[in-house]
């Protein structure tokens, strides 16, 4: 038996019916009718994890062993010189979510070395873990100081 002819008899007794309206109750407006309808998040929080893993992330560089140098090398500049110098130091920010992260770059006027912490701290309050630097650049009116 085709599935039409099944159907008819299943439903023979109901299909010929009028729609039947409330006599109380005004019908609903097309457009809250089809709100009732709109798709919905059936996985809480399932866009939000894939926005997530499509969000990209550096790997951490490890700088070379000039890289070590001149990051010493400035370093004990900074201990040594008096002031406030402008710097520029490019570091490794840690992702709290996922692996890697981001490099940021800070500048200001440096303030000194925390020693104890292990930290440049900057006049404006800003303090940069000394294991997390890649580069740093000094600048002394306006142009880059030990730029090689």
């Amino acid at each position: 038996m085709s599935e039409r002819l099944m159907s008819e008899n299943i439903y023979g007794d109901i299909i010929m019916r009028t729609h039947h309206v409330s006599p109380v109750r005004t019908p609903m407006a097309r457009l809250n009718r089809a709100a009732q309808f709109a798709p919905f998040a059936a996985l809480s929080g399932y866009d939000d994890a894939v926005r997530e893993t499509e969000r990209l992330t550096d790997s951490r560089r490890e700088p070379d062993e000039d890289g070590i140098s001149d990051i010493n090398m400035k370093l004990g500049f900074l201990r040594e010189c008096g002031g406030f110098p402008e710097i520029g130091v490019e570091y490794f920010v840690p992702d709290g979510k996922k692996s890697g992260g981001a490099y940021v770059t800070l500048t200001g006027r440096f303030r000194r070395i925390d020693e104890y912490s292990g930290r440049l701290v900057f006049c404006g309050g800003g303090e940069i873990p000394i294991g997390d630097i890649y580069r740093i650049d000094l600048w002394a009116g306006g142009s880059k100081m030990f730029d090689y």
